[in-house]
């Protein structure tokens, strides 16, 4: 499921957004997204969602909702905040006792790089 959901983050970036960082936990996402011309953060939501339930609930066999209706974004409003932000994002897996580091967990844009062989930076 965590794949699906990493898949549908990854397959819209640099459509209607900028993927900067994510990390699909075991209850819940974070996404850092900038918006680009014509995006909007509500259309963007839907779509990862419509486009993840279908496909983990047909992996399942059943129907219905997979997601909360509900979702909480922000306005970064400086580099500042948009480096905590992403720096929360990626130490999320740490912070649960998941891994020792951000790179360990695959699902992740701190993942990602580790995989790609990257020191820094989103895909």
């Amino acid at each position: 499921a965590a794949s699906i959901v990493e898949g549908s983050l990854l397959h819209g970036d640099g459509g209607d957004y900028a993927l900067a960082a994510w990390c699909v936990m075991p209850t819940h996402v974070h996404v850092v997204i900038e918006v680009l011309e014509n995006g909007t953060v509500p259309k963007i939501v839907q779509r990862w969602k419509s486009f993840s339930a279908h496909e983990i609930n047909g992996i399942l066999g059943r129907k219905g909702a997979l997601w909360q209706r509900e979702y909480f974004d922000r306005f970064m409003r400086s580099e500042q905040q948009f480096e905590w932000t992403t720096a929360y994002v990626e130490n999320n897996p740490v912070a649960a006792g998941l891994v020792e580091r951000p790179t360990d967990w695959q699902f992740s844009s701190a993942g990602w790089r580790r995989i790609a062989g990257e020191d820094a930076g989103a895909p």
